[in-house]
């Protein structure tokens, strides 16, 4: 497969896969401590053509389910599904055809479905952290069996546990700055990153860092926070792996 074919097949699945990322985002999309969402923000059972927890947000029983269409409410497709295709397509770009491509392409839409929730309420899921991690590690196991893998397995497992753990260590030394979601969140970011050695671990980590103190500060300027305002970290921690997974993957 050439590489510009490859890059296209990865952001028509990056596309068709966010696309179908707004009904999880906006059940999830909780408050802290409150249940995952069940209905429409008029109170409808969540429904329509695609019932559960993937597809679109149109709730056929508010205004305009007469015509069949349905009201549209939680977050567009169109945002989640362009984020989503230029990762995917980006990610290919880096990796080439070795098989831990296909690993990256399962990961970015949980990647970007997490920052959607945290960036609308502060709160990154337990079911998508978790599972982020475990499908990580479990994922990369079966990519180290195949032939032309360029990267190592042990190390992203000492990767995932390096990175939960410094991030348990900032979680205790500041709880209301470093929320216990980003320390299950690291440990998904740790295992991808570790991947390509620690070098791409240090590098996405920073990166993450950077561009969290550089959002706040910004926000500082404009006067809309304070130094003590809280931020969601965890879309910079995912951009900040993504770039250091983007690096890794191309100097492999």
């Amino acid at each position: 497969m050439s590489d510009l074919l490859l890059i296209l097949v990865a952001a028509v699945w990056g596309a068709a896969s966010g696309a179908l990322l707004p009904r999880a985002a906006y059940r999830f999309s909780a408050p802290d401590e409150e249940p995952w969402r069940e209905t429409c923000p008029q109170g409808h059972p969540i429904g329509g053509r695609i019932r559960g927890w993937v597809g679109g947000t149109r709730c056929e029983a508010c205004a305009g389910g007469a015509e069949g269409a349905g009201a549209p409410y939680g977050p567009r497709a169109l945002p989640l599904s362009t984020v989503t295709a230029f990762l995917c397509a980006a990610l290919a770009a880096a990796t080439g055809t070795r098989p831990e491509l296909a690993v990256w392409l399962v990961l970015a839409p949980v990647g970007v479905l997490l920052a959607a929730v945290d960036l609308r309420v502060r709160r990154l899921p337990n079911p998508l952290t978790l599972s982020l991690a475990a499908a990580a590690l479990a994922l990369l196991g079966l990519a180290a069996l195949a032939p032309e893998h360029a990267g190592d397995w042990t190390t992203a497992l000492l990767g995932s546990l390096a990175l939960g753990v410094g991030y348990l260590v900032l979680h205790l030394i500041n709880p209301g700055g470093m929320g216990f979601g980003d320390v299950k969140l690291a440990l998904g970011a740790g295992a991808a990153l570790g991947w390509y050695g620690w070098p791409t671990v240090m590098l996405g980590t920073f990166a993450g860092f950077l561009l969290g103190a550089l959002y706040g500060g910004v926000l500082v300027v404009l006067r809309r926070a304070n130094r003590k305002t809280a931020i969601p970290f965890g879309p910079f921690l995912i951009v900040g792996a993504f770039l250091g997974l983007l690096i890794g993957a191309f100097t492999a």
